[in-house]
């Protein structure tokens, strides 16, 4: 496993350090920090933030090459993770604005897009990931995604939740829906193409020792996502994006997952898919 961080000196960026060097010292990963300086006014803030990453995780016992770049951050990321293989890349990231909604810096979007390692977005300053929600389409070209965080998840010790959000039922059979957990339980005995997909994602969860369970909802999928993420105490939200169809080596991230990036308050991480995006099944239960 190869981690990169990367840093502008902002003490975002020294959050994502500290968040993300448990997960390094799970993997035994080799890792890299890599300083972006803009202005050269910025040089030295820059350098002493790049130190201090270091010696984060020189305390989890991880000796990590320093690289300096100067210039503008999204092209350097882009540069070195097209130059050299890195399995995860991990950022810092702010949001802008004090009133209303506040929107994620469009550099954190660019990043996502444009490199093809899975990304880390941090927001915050939080603990350790012990819960894991990863929000899932129940589509074959999800399954990238819950390996990349199931064997996350059994390296730190996490347990996952699989969400997945069903659209709401018409008015004259909402009394049918007794509880999210029984329809649950019938989802996953169907032979429903949801069905077997939940079902697959959760036998891979448990094959690689995780402990898992899946949830239900209807509703807005972006809405009963977040309403989870409030009634619950979770560590990181994990979502996917496919491949764009246009450009080699882009990828898409769509809406939801965008807004998850936004507005969720905690760590996001974003996996590749080696699939073009698949129609949702809406097979009923």
């Amino acid at each position: 496993m190869k981690i990169l961080f990367c840093s502008d000196g902002s003490s975002q960026a020294e959050n994502a350090v500290r968040y993300g060097a448990p997960i390094a010292v799970a993997y035994q990963a080799e890792t890299s920090i890599l300083g972006i300086v803009e202005k050269a006014s910025q040089e030295d803030a820059v350098l002493q933030a790049l130190r201090r990453a270091q010696d984060i995780l020189k305390e989890h016992h991880l000796n990590a090459e320093l690289i300096t770049k100067a210039g503008l951050p999204v092209p350097e990321i882009i540069k070195r993770t097209e130059e050299t293989k890195y399995d995860l890349v991990v950022i810092g990231a702010v949001r802008k604005g004090t009133h209303g909604p506040r929107w994620m810096s469009a550099r954190a979007y660019k990043i996502i897009e444009s490199i093809t390692p899975p990304v880390l977005v941090v927001v915050g300053e939080l603990p350790a990931c012990r819960r894991i929600l990863l929000s899932t389409g129940g589509t074959a070209h999800s399954d990238a995604t819950v390996r990349f965080a199931g064997d996350m998840a059994h390296r730190v010790n996490a347990t996952v939740t699989l969400l997945h959000v069903m659209a709401e039922p018409p008015a004259m059979y909402a009394n049918l829906i007794r509880s999210e957990d029984e329809n649950m339980d019938r989802l996953l005995q169907s032979n429903s193409q949801l069905g077997r997909s939940l079902r697959r994602e959760k036998e891979l969860l448990e094959n690689m020792k995780v402990p898992c369970e899946v949830r239900l909802r209807h509703g807005l999928v972006l809405d009963e996502l977040l309403d989870e993420l409030r009634q619950k105490e979770y560590d990181m939200v994990v979502s996917g994006s496919s491949p764009a169809r246009s450009r080699l080596r882009a990828y898409i991230m769509g809406n939801l997952t965008r807004e998850i990036v936004n507005r969720a308050e905690l760590p996001v991480l974003v996996v590749r898919s080696g699939n073009r995006p698949s129609p949702t099944p809406t097979d009923p239960l």
